[in-house]
């Protein structure tokens, strides 16, 4: 028998407006499935810069000082990287690639609500042969100004190197940057820099660094970023794919793609191509240089999520409505059945 929440799931899915496929594009990035079974909560994703196609990926929670590294176009694992020199992970929740080729993977979930005293950030060197390998990795201690919370989101500027960490709160997410050279020896304060409203899961920069976006398990919000750090949302947000459990997000080098990813068994990281004044300032230059009038990203605009469309916000209220009505007829059921328990079978 299925559960209120799958009748519910179905519900949604079903009521979702269609989207329509967009055209097939071979040198455009494309969605894949992760196939490798000791993958079953990917919680971070970050794109390689030193092998194009290659995303990097871990483990949610404890599951060891491993970092897998993606093959894009075929979903297999490449390279598993196990971190050495660290303490034994706790809660690992995000990967960023920074702009000095190394990788830098975030233990900075705390899902008992902030009660770390410190959490941890682990950095190694992108190796520049994808095989399995064993590195020697530096781990940086941080604290919070203002006390411990839990988080999510890392992202590493690809200019400035800086680190920042987006909080994970429904009432008091807020955005907090690292200082400008994270110390192995010594604490690390990262301070809050910006108040935000959403409970997010991740977050990523663009390549060249003008933009920044933070997901939630339903939902992403775009900024522009600039010398004076976070700025102004853009007019029109990203869409999103509805996901199983929407835990991460990367953008591709270029800069014209969204890559989401989810967590469970053979989880599927979609492709969203981006447009407008959603493109990084780099990406919308490049393709106005070569002749591409109506600024669209690589990618599926239309979106190949394996899970049933994408989200924009009015999307968002389509699927609430949705969820509400099928709540009501759940419920109108379950009264129809009366207080007796279970329905008498007529066979006796």
């Amino acid at each position: 028998m299925r559960s209120p929440l799958s009748v519910l799931g179905a519900v949604a899915l079903l009521t979702l407006p269609a989207v329509p496929p967009a055209a097939a594009d071979d040198t455009a990035p494309s969605s894949f499935t992760i196939e490798d079974e000791r993958i079953t909560e990917s919680s971070g994703l970050a794109a390689s810069r030193a092998h194009p196609g290659v995303y990097w990926t871990h483990n949610d929670s404890d599951d060891g000082p491993y970092v897998f590294a993606i093959d894009g176009r075929t979903g297999r694992t490449v390279a598993t990287v196990t971190l050495r020199g660290i303490g034994a992970p706790r809660d690992v929740e995000a990967v960023s690639v920074g702009p000095d080729g190394q990788v830098y993977v975030g233990d900075i979930g705390d899902n008992l609500g902030g009660t770390w005293s410190k959490v941890w950030i682990y950095r190694f060197p992108e190796p520049e042969r994808l095989r399995d390998v064993t590195v020697d990795a530096t781990q940086f201690d941080v604290v919070y100004e203002g006390g411990p919370r839990n988080a999510e989101a890392l992202m590493v500027h690809p200019r400035t190197g800086r680190v920042y960490i987006a909080s994970k709160s429904e009432e008091d997410a807020g955005l907090y940057e690292g200082p400008a050279r994270l110390s192995p020896s010594g604490v690390n304060t990262f301070r809050r820099v910006a108040d935000l409203d959403l409970e997010i899961t991740d977050g990523a920069f663009a390549p060249d660094g003008s933009r920044l976006v933070l997901r939630a398990y339903f939902g992403a919000e775009e900024y522009r970023w600039g010398k004076k750090g976070l700025g102004a949302e853009v007019a029109e947000q990203p869409r999103v794919p509805l996901q199983r459990q929407g835990e991460s997000v990367t953008f591709t080098p270029d800069g014209g793609t969204l890559m989401f990813g989810t967590e469970g068994e053979g989880s599927r990281v979609s492709a969203v191509g981006l447009e407008g004044e959603q493109l990084p300032d780099a990406t919308a230059r490049r393709q106005g240089e070569d002749g591409d009038g109506d600024r669209r990203g690589g990618g599926t605009a239309g979106g190949d999520d394996g899970d049933g469309g994408l989200l924009g916000d009015s999307d968002l209220l389509i699927a609430a409505a949705a969820l509400g009505v099928a709540l009501l007829a759940l419920l109108g059921f379950r009264g129809g059945r009366g207080r007796g328990g279970r329905r008498r079978s007529s066979g006796g």
